[in-house]
Order: structure tokens, then C-alpha cells, then sequence
């Protein structure tokens, strides 16, 4: 299972890249603009988060490491067929 983490969290680094650079881009144009960036900011600290997500940690088996997949995050799963 550990090595299976290991693979989980690297997909869950390669999802969250494009995403994390779309958010940068964002970023610079609310600061640009003055706008708020506190959610844009949170939204950044979440995707950098994503991969010490207690539920890979505590995942005994594939499915659960499957299940741990934040779609509401990182978008659809890599395990979907």
C-alpha cells in the first residue's frame, strides 16, 4: 500500500499543476485589479494541501485510495474508465 500511496499522491501532483498555474494567473489579475484574492488564496493553500490528504494516509486498500480522489478539488478521477 505504500507504494501505492506514493503513485496516488504523484497523480494527484500531476492534476493539480495545471490547475495551481490557472489559479496564478488568476491571482494576478485580481491583484491587478484590486479585487479580493483571500479565496483565490485558499483555493491555492487547498491544491498544495491535496496531496497530505488524510484520506490517502488512512486508505487500507486500492478502492479506498480511489475513493480518496477529491473531485471537488482535482476534477474527475484517473481511475474512471
Amino acid at each position: 500500500m505504500d507504494k501505492a500511496r506514493d503513485i496516488h499522491r504523484d497523480k494527484v501532483r500531476q492534476a493539480r499543476k495545471p490547475l495551481l498555474a490557472a489559479k496564478d494567473v488568476e491571482f494576478q489579475r485580481a491583484l491587478e485589479t484590486g479585487a479580493d484574492i483571500s479565496a483565490i488564496v485558499a483555493e491555492k493553500q487547498a491544491l498544495r494541501d491535496s496531496p497530505a490528504a488524510a484520506a490517502i494516509s488512512a486508505a487500507t486498500n486500492v478502492d479506498e485510495l480511489k475513493a480518496a480522489w477529491d473531485t471537488d478539488l482535482l476534477g474527475l478521477s484517473p481511475y474512471l474508465p
